[in-house]
């Protein structure tokens, strides 16, 4: 049971007749099945650009002649801008839907990913990185939101853990860009790719209808007679009302999200780096390695967000994060490439098992007016305070 303040504070899921996990994909609807489909896509464009810089930090070094530290300034910037993209998308969707914004977020990631193939210094690399970190903070909140709000409550919990493995496609499909169109035409095609994909996303999200669940709402607001003037008053009360009341729920889920920054961004950021600076493997085995590992991070995803369904989201969460703990000396310990590869399996099962349940723990959570900014508002904090402190712990 969670604590009580908690529980008094987390609104109130509806109640309604539990079904069986098959009868609920029976009656999707083929709506339901492509918003889903859409937010899962553009979570996975996201990840392909962020980790895009992780692959190449050897390559990125040679060309701007900067050391590994300076060139992961990029990494520590856009992760700094996210919570400004989370903001300012989280209230455009809250406030005039899910599906404009997202296009619109998607887009301007596909023009930052273009610009970050052709940049020539290290400043215009540094300030590219940093307006994609605005870009970048925007999609978790809006893509979750888009893809989980309108499914039945038997399928959120499996929805859920595969729809944040899409971060987890993501860095695999970098990391085979990595290896086979890199290897032969340089670092700057990993991005150039990373924006066609970006794009295809946002033309599929255009030709998606909008949230059902945002529609209702909307309708609830012309039902008042609430004029445009109106509404913007009444969001800003809303959100100060939703402050005032929520306050500790606030900070609870930044500090949740402030660990699990940790996991995810501490096990995959520069584990192909670690690989080759530490382990003396070659950039094709580094990338082969990390190829496994997300192979895992799929697995444990799908797999914990099925197993939330049934045991709850906290005890799924306590499970995978103690598989972490097992698996470190086998992640970390050994020199050959087999024990490696196998400890960055076993370890992403563990950390994005326990991230596949965030998504609708978050969603759960949050004041329905909130749904997108809520989450990922958190979300961004959450990973600026991880930063701090390792800042200050550094």
């Amino acid at each position: 049971m969670a604590p009580r303040f908690l529980r008094e504070l987390i609104p109130r899921r509806e109640k309604r007749a539990p079904r069986s996990v098959v009868a609920a994909f029976k009656d999707l609807t083929w709506l339901q099945w492509v918003q889903f489909w859409s937010g899962w896509l553009a979570w996975t464009c996201d990840a392909i650009d962020f980790f895009a810089v992780s692959l190449t930090v050897s390559l990125l070094t040679k060309q701007f002649n900067k050391s590994t530290t300076q060139i992961t300034t990029a990494l520590t910037l856009t992760l700094l801008f996210r919570p400004v993209g989370a903001i300012i998308f989280g209230i455009l969707s809250d406030r005039f839907g899910r599906k404009w914004p997202l296009v619109v977020n998607l887009l301007l990631c596909c023009v930052l990913e273009l610009g970050t193939g052709f940049v020539n210094t290290f400043p215009q690399f540094l300030g590219v990185r940093a307006l994609f970190g605005i870009a970048m903070g925007g999609i978790w909140g809006l893509a979750s939101a888009s893809a989980l709000e309108n499914l039945p409550v038997e399928l959120r919990g499996i929805a859920s853990g595969v729809l944040q493995e899409g971060y987890a496609v993501g860095y695999l499909i970098a990391a085979v860009i990595n290896l086979t169109l890199v290897a032969q035409h340089g670092w700057r095609v990993l991005f150039w790719t990373g924006a066609g994909i970006s794009f295809f996303a946002a033309v599929v999200r255009v030709f998606v209808p909008e949230s059902a669940f945002f529609l209702r709402a909307k309708e609830q607001e012309m039902a008042r007679g609430t004029n445009t003037s109106q509404k913007t008053k009444i969001f800003i009360k809303e959100t100060k009302e939703m402050l005032k009341r929520h306050w500790l729920l606030c900070i609870y889920a930044v500090l949740l999200m402030t660990g699990f920054n940790f996991l995810s961004h501490g096990s995959q950021d520069l584990y192909p780096t670690y690989l080759e600076t530490t382990k003396g493997f070659s950039a094709h085995d580094a990338t082969v390695a990390t190829i496994i590992g997300n192979c895992g991070a799929i697995a444990g995803g799908a797999i914990a967000g099925s197993a939330s369904q049934y045991i709850g989201r906290r005890l799924t969460i306590v499970i995978f994060v103690l598989l972490i703990g097992v698996f470190i000396p086998l992640w970390v310990l050994p020199s050959s490439f087999s024990a490696l590869s196998a400890g960055a399996f076993c370890i992403q099962v563990g950390v994005q098992g326990a991230w596949g349940v965030i998504p609708i723990q978050l969603a759960e959570m949050s004041p329905p007016a909130f749904r997108a900014t809520f989450p990922g508002v958190a979300y961004q904090i959450g990973n600026v305070g991880r930063m701090n402190i390792v800042r200050c712990c550094g």
